[in-house]
């Protein structure tokens, strides 16, 4: 093998180590969608969020809590169907946040009441699904 092919060879080598190395697809990672971040700051724009997508909502509680800094086991499931609609959870670990939980009035299959659920951060959207009230035997993404 001549001089200039080795060169090349180590030289090719070394980029694809690099490119694997900053790359979260091959370091089994869950990748991130990047979103601009959606306002959640009034009751009307996170009612307007769920109108985008086409549930109609009305708001029946929120609390505030504090986001795990680590995810396992059911909220795990719950990031990565996050991940999924490009929410920024992950990002907020260990933050403070509020859920906001409304009541869904367009959709109602076999007769289960159907609830909306916000997370939100710095008064933007960070995490939202809608499931059954029934403990989730039904859950979905908002988008």
């Amino acid at each position: 093998m001549s001089n200039k092919v080795l060169k090349f060879c180590v030289a090719a080598a070394i980029v694809l180590a690099g490119y694997i190395y900053i790359n979260p697809d091959f370091k089994g990672e869950p990748k991130i969608p990047e979103n601009p971040p959606i306002d959640a700051s009034t009751e009307m724009s996170r009612i307007d969020y769920f109108s985008s997508h086409g549930w109609e909502v009305e708001e029946i509680s929120s609390k505030d809590i504090t986001i795990p800094l680590t995810f396992s086991g059911e909220y795990e499931k719950y990031a990565a169907l996050q991940d999924k609609q490009g929410m920024p959870l992950r990002e907020y670990a260990g933050k403070s946040g509020k859920i906001y939980t409304y009541e869904v009035q367009n959709y109602s299959p076999d007769e289960r009441k159907i609830l909306a659920e916000l997370l939100v951060c710095n008064e933007i959207i960070v995490a939202s699904m809608v499931y059954s009230e029934d403990g989730g035997s039904l859950s979905l993404a908002v988008s």
